[in-house]
């Protein structure tokens, strides 16, 4: 077995025990859950017994994730950089494992519209927290106050506009596939009743 096969293997079984240890579950109740003796399971954990793939899908399956998730290896782009958006304040970082989702942080200055025709509705959900400063949150008819350190998750669907209270506010935001591309139609400037959000 090439040292790239045994460090793999090694990986899945301590995953295998973290796994069933990070649920409270004995080695008997996985073992059941799985549909395995308790000394295959055990075995199978302490490397005495051959890894096969149909003890594996069902492992998976019994510790609630999937087979890629079980025997994935890290890869070696752990740190990204990110995409740095100047004229817009903005700075991005795409999430590797789902390429539709993005991260982004941004300073907003203005305060939300007065107009709710200048708020915006577009496919998608998005999840935002304030790391600093105040900002508001104008969601349909509903006004929202969030302070650092509080989040909003919403469907974007809704008519929505983010603005600045009494100063400038820092927001992390993660945006899905739908959402990131309402937003890029506003930075392209294709959108005339952009809002700051």
């Amino acid at each position: 077995m090439k040292q790239e096969d045994e460090d793999l293997d090694s990986l899945v079984r301590k995953r295998i025990r973290a796994l069933r240890v990070a649920q409270g579950w004995s080695l008997e109740e996985l073992a059941n859950r799985a549909r395995l003796s308790q000394s295959s399971l055990s075995r199978i954990e302490n490397g005495r017994r051959r890894l096969a793939l149909d003890q594996l899908v069902t492992l998976a399956r019994a510790l609630d994730t999937s087979l890629d998730q079980l025997v994935e290896t890290a890869t070696d782009d752990v740190v990204t950089s990110p995409m740095i958006d100047g004229a817009h304040g903005q700075m991005r970082w795409p999430i590797k494992a789902d390429p539709g989702m993005t991260v982004m942080r941004q300073r907003v200055t203005d305060p939300p519209p007065d107009n709710p025709a200048r708020m915006r509705a577009h496919p998608g959900r998005e999840w935002l927290v304030v790391l600093s400063g105040t900002a508001i949150l104008m969601l349909g008819h509903r006004r929202f106050r969030l302070e650092a350190n509080q989040a909003a998750e919403f469907p974007t669907m809704m008519p929505h506009a983010l603005g600045a209270e009494r100063g400038p506010c820092e927001i992390l935001g993660i945006f899905d596939r739908d959402a990131r591309r309402g937003h890029q139609r506003d930075d392209d400037g294709s959108d005339t009743s952009k809002a700051q959000d």
